[in-house]
């Protein structure tokens, strides 16, 4: 099979936050496609420090380069990350049938794609990113508002949009965008599986790891988890992940209120303390009020670890995969959840560890995600067949 004759540019604001979905998902993208033989970049504001590969303990193959942003001294307008050397770069280094694909959306570097496909014939790929998603809308709603109306509404001018989830293709359909949509899930690196036993932590753990914000719904985990606690005095449970808005405070807060005894908070982890904590730990609890893919859903699944997902995650096929558990958004849904996984022994939910894996490891790897994206780019810069992942309705 000869290579693609068009080139890809990945375009994101930002991948030097280590916690941020895209720092994890564009890069192993880029890097995928690299490997299925498409020429691919990515341009970016804000990227690695020149020690981000070591400190992220990963190589990164694709070529990238980090453009210089303007107004770096001004609050507002250092937010929106405005950079016109990177819309340069796009307007120069992209021509026709080329791919340029953006991800996320409210920025700067988020209209540029579609702008410079516009005026140079290349095709534009927008992956919302969860944007859309009703929660993620609520906040700063009307600076959104007008953004939109000034700015991003180019978005709609996209070639195709892509889901992760059939959860974020509906999201895009209610906020009204009629653009075709690609539905392809993130891909996850696949650790080694070692031996679980004797465990790694001395209690046993639900764990909770991601980001400490009011979307992730943590305040729900903690009251259901007040349910539970005193009926299980052998578990623990253990939040991990970098503190947004002061929030961690609120939720210690809520904790004492409660008089819970056995909670703890842990700065983030990353590369392999990162999977040493999920493959320590008996259970992972996503209680999200809305994600367009929950990847650490994903990756505690990928580690062998059983997971309870609320429905603000797009992870219904833990149930029907014997691998976790999906559940209304709330404290009192997550309690009976905790309630019966935590009665489990330990045996049990290894083996559900362990389908999930399995599952992961056949519908996520990197290499299925990215020929799935090249099927898509082909078809929009050469025509053709219309690929299955893609909904045209």
């Amino acid at each position: 099979m000869n290579p693609p004759r068009y080139r890809c540019i990945q375009i994101v604001a930002s991948i030097e936050d280590r916690s941020a979905g895209p720092s994890y998902s564009v890069p192993n993208l880029a890097d995928a496609l690299q490997r299925h033989g498409l020429s691919t970049v990515i341009y970016t504001v804000r990227g690695w420090r020149q020690d981000r590969d070591a400190a992220n303990d990963r190589v990164v193959e694709t070529p990238h380069a980090t453009y210089q942003q303007d107004f770096r001294n001004l609050p507002l307008l250092n937010r929106l990350c405005l950079s016109r050397q990177l819309r340069l770069a796009l307007a120069r280094g992209a021509g026709r049938g080329d791919i340029l694909h953006g991800h996320g959306l409210w920025l700067m570097p988020n209209v540029y794609p579609a702008w410079v496909a516009r005026r140079n014939g290349a095709k534009a790929v927008i992956s919302p990113r969860g944007m859309l998603g009703r929660e993620a809308l609520q906040f700063s709603k009307l600076g959104k508002q007008l953004f939109w109306q000034v700015l991003q509404k180019s978005a709609a001018a996209a070639h195709c949009l892509h889901a992760t989830s059939e959860q974020e293709y509906e999201e895009i359909r209610a906020f009204g965008l009629t653009n075709p949509v690609a539905i392809i899930p993130n891909g996850v690196d696949l650790p080694e599986y070692p031996s679980r036993t004797p465990p790694t932590l001395p209690k046993r753990t639900v764990l909770s790891l991601g980001r400490i914000h009011p979307k992730k719904g943590l305040d729900h985990l903690i009251r259901a988890w007040a349910k539970v606690e005193a009926s299980f005095p052998d578990w623990q449970l253990v939040l991990v992940g970098p503190d947004e808005l002061g929030y961690t405070r609120i939720l210690r807060d809520l904790v004492d209120t409660l008089r819970l005894r056995r909670v703890s908070f842990e700065n983030p982890k990353f590369g392999d303390d990162k999977i040493r904590a999920l493959q320590g730990a008996d259970l992972l609890v996503l209680p999200t009020l809305n994600d367009n893919f929950g990847l650490v859903v994903a990756e505690a699944l990928a580690a062998g670890t059983p997971v309870i997902s609320t429905r603000g995650a797009p992870w219904q096929e833990v149930e029907s995969r014997g691998c976790g558990w999906w559940v209304d958004v709330g404290a009192d849904a997550l309690a009976v959840a905790l309630n019966v996984a935590m009665g489990m022994p330990r045996s049990a939910l290894r083996d559900m560890g362990a389908k999930g894996r399995a599952w992961v490891a056949e519908a996520f790897s990197w290499d299925k995600v990215a020929g799935d994206m090249l099927r898509v780019y082909d078809w929009l810069s050469m025509g053709g067949e219309v690929p299955s992942t893609v909904r045209l309705d």
